[in-house]
């Protein structure tokens, strides 16, 4: 499949430390199967585009710690280096702020690993299509919405999961950072939807799951057999 020549570039998110996980170092830098569980995304994007630019948001605690894995663990994968923010908006604003091109950008969580690289040039031929790609999985558990003290019933059918990397133009990204940082800002995709541009949903993928526990690490090493 034939891509459109604009720049690409990925900003790999790993600016949080990991308190859930309860481990010394942030679990982006914990092992999975050998392997640092940042490791996979950044060699996701680079065996989808060797050229694509690849920018990593480090928490400035671990800024040498990461340089020092780099080279434990033959980290190879031509990268930048951003210190992250307070907050998930300013890590991915302070990545922004290295792109000095327009071109298709994904903002991608260091801590889901299992993605794959047609599943990464499917979001990018979406967005190339539509101006952005969210990816999302329809929800298969019942859900209810708590009220007071009750709770109501919601129709999961028109309620997704949304994943990561979302993928936007790095023009409408850069303009939609430019406002002030809302607590309803869980993801890239509701900076740019506040901002007034247009959402388009892609189909998620089956097990790109989140590593927020202890118990994740073990599911990982599961799906990684397949």
């Amino acid at each position: 499949m034939t891509l459109n020549p604009l720049k690409k570039y990925a900003i790999i998110v790993a600016g949080g430390t990991g308190t859930r996980m309860k481990g010394d170092v942030p679990k982006q830098f914990m092992l999975l199967n050998g392997k640092l569980i940042i490791q996979y995304s950044m060699e996701a994007f680079f065996a989808f585009d060797p050229s694509i630019q690849i920018i990593v948001v480090v928490h400035p605690d671990f800024n040498t710690y990461w340089k020092k894995l780099c080279l434990e663990n033959k980290i190879y994968i031509p990268h930048k280096v951003v210190e992250g923010g307070k907050t998930r908006f300013d890590s991915v604003k302070n990545g922004l702020e290295l792109i000095d091109e327009d071109g298709f950008v994904a903002i991608h969580d260091a801590a889901r690993p299992l993605i794959k690289t047609d599943f990464i040039e499917h979001l990018f031929s979406e967005t190339e299509a539509h101006g952005s790609a969210i990816p999302g999985l329809t929800l298969t558990d019942t859900i209810r919405k708590i009220d007071g003290d009750t709770s109501h019933h919601l129709d999961r059918t028109f309620l997704r999961a949304i994943q990561t990397p979302q993928l936007f133009k790095v023009s409408e990204l850069k303009r939609a950072y430019e406002q002030p940082f809302q607590t309803i800002f869980t993801d890239d995709a509701s900076v740019l939807e506040a901002a007034g541009f247009a959402l388009h949903l892609s189909q998620g993928m089956p097990g790109n799951i989140k590593i927020t526990n202890p118990l994740d690490i073990a599911l990982a090493e599961v799906l990684l057999r397949f």
